[in-house]
């Protein structure tokens, strides 16, 4: 899903507003009869009818407007609409939350799914919402973007496109709970009794500080039931049921269900990231064999997933000096919201340029120097390290890992030279909630 420290908390649970936006509450209605909290945003003052910007999470919404400031504001500078859902389960929408819900069956017209309710709400927001034009782009970061996968796989006509950030496609060969099949105790422990304990989130409540003392007092993996689930957690219980690469795995995985490309599609990784580095390349590298109209992009950023929604320098003791949100928003994500008559679309939310090209984005501490090559052709990348004293703060003398990268087409002059300065250093995990 998935990433730390509830990047995710995007929306943080407050009184929602928005200035310059009218807010509207809809309970919305799916295929089933399960109703949907969503929040609607609409900017005052539009001059035509304009397109949505529409995110679906596990994680509530009740601070919404909060985020068009921050994470869309560069869409939100350009003119949309904005609508957000609490999914199936969770916070107050209706039915029951199934983690990671698996696909329907291609012939199985009557189930619901994450993809159904995605479809059924664009249904009615284009029909509902006065002064729109029709047209619906989707993103998500982690389980949100996990979600934005969903609604590709059987979109909506409406949905022209989505951009997928750090999702996860393999919860047991790369993805949060497991990484090439080990487990990940803390982490799945804690996401699971977070997720399923209420229809919030709702944090273990360790007795101590030091939560990897914790784990060590712990004894056997049995103890977790035991002693403290009882065996109220289903995802805990799926753990238990399914230690290897069976079919529940399987079924959740998104390789079987990427068999077409539907929409322009951006996908988006962060190479500092811990949960779902695997997830964005695994579903470009699915899509990519089927993407004859060249429509699929990727994104591979120097931060951890929690980044792509601050603004802020600072990742836990680590300042990385990295600050992606101005120039990544306005020219990455933006792009595939923009003007654009290819592919027989015109208007806001047209599709991206089918040459398989991104512009360079200029980050603080890295050194753009020509547009990075993406789409259709491999590139390499080769790293040459240097090693500086700085100063810590505590003043004493310590190390920086400076790596300098040339990316391009072996043998092509289109290169991007980055630089960077990271601590080579690491905090320890310190009783946190991880987040997807």
């Amino acid at each position: 899903m998935i990433g730390f420290l509830l990047a995710l908390r995007l929306f943080a649970q407050q009184p929602d507003s928005a200035p310059g936006f009218d807010l509207t509450e809809a309970m919305i209605p799916m295929r089933d009869g399960v109703k949907l909290h969503t929040t609607i945003f609409v900017p005052r003052g539009a001059h035509g009818p304009l397109p949505f910007v529409f995110t679906r999470t596990p994680y509530g919404i009740a601070g919404a407007g909060n985020a068009l400031r921050g994470y869309y504001r560069a869409f939100a500078n350009d003119g949309y609409i904005f609508a957000f859902q609490d999914i199936r389960g969770r916070y107050t929408s209706e039915g029951q939350f199934v983690m990671m819900r698996p696909p329907r069956g291609r012939g199985d017209s009557s189930a619901v799914d994450e993809s159904t309710d995605a479809y059924d709400t664009i249904e009615w927001l284009i029909h509902r919402v006065p002064n729109n034009n029709g047209r619906v782009g989707m993103l998500g970061i982690s389980y949100p973007g996990w979600l934005t996968v969903m609604a590709m796989l059987d979109p909506h006509p409406a949905l022209k496109a989505a951009s997928p950030q750090a999702s996860p496609a393999d919860m047991f060969l790369g993805d949060d709970f497991h990484h090439n099949g080990a487990f990940r105790l803390s982490y799945g422990f804690e996401y699971a009794a977070m997720m399923e304990t209420s229809k919030e989130q709702d944090n273990f409540a360790f007795d101590r500080y030091d939560t990897y003392q914790w784990y060590l007092d712990l004894g056997p993996l049995a103890n977790v039931n035991a002693r403290h689930l009882h065996g109220k957690i289903p995802t805990w219980n799926d753990y238990v049921a399914h230690p290897n690469y069976d079919w529940f795995w399987q079924k959740q995985a998104a390789a079987p269900y990427l068999t077409r490309v539907t929409v322009p599609t951006l996908n988006v990784a962060g190479w500092w990231d811990q949960e779902d580095f695997y997830g964005p390349m695994k579903i470009y590298d699915l899509l990519e064999p089927h993407d004859t109209g060249r429509v699929n992009y990727l994104v591979v950023l120097p931060q951890a997933s929690t980044s792509r929604t601050a603004s802020s320098r600072r990742g836990s003791r680590i300042s990385s000096k990295i600050r992606a949100s101005c120039g990544y928003r306005r020219r990455s994500r933006s792009r595939q919201g923009r003007t654009s008559g290819d592919h027989g679309t015109s208007g806001r939310l047209g599709a991206a340029r089918p040459n398989g090209r991104s512009t360079s984005m200029p980050v603080a501490g890295f050194r753009s120097s020509r547009p990075l090559e993406t789409g259709r052709r491999r590139s390499t990348a080769t790293c040459q390290i240097r090693r500086t004293p700085c100063r810590t703060v505590t003043g004493r003398s310590s190390r920086r890992i400076l790596p300098t990268a040339r990316i391009g087409t072996p043998g092509s002059s289109r290169t991007n030279a980055l630089s960077m300065a990271a601590p080579t250093s690491c905090p320890g995990r310190r009783n946190r909630s991880p987040t997807m």
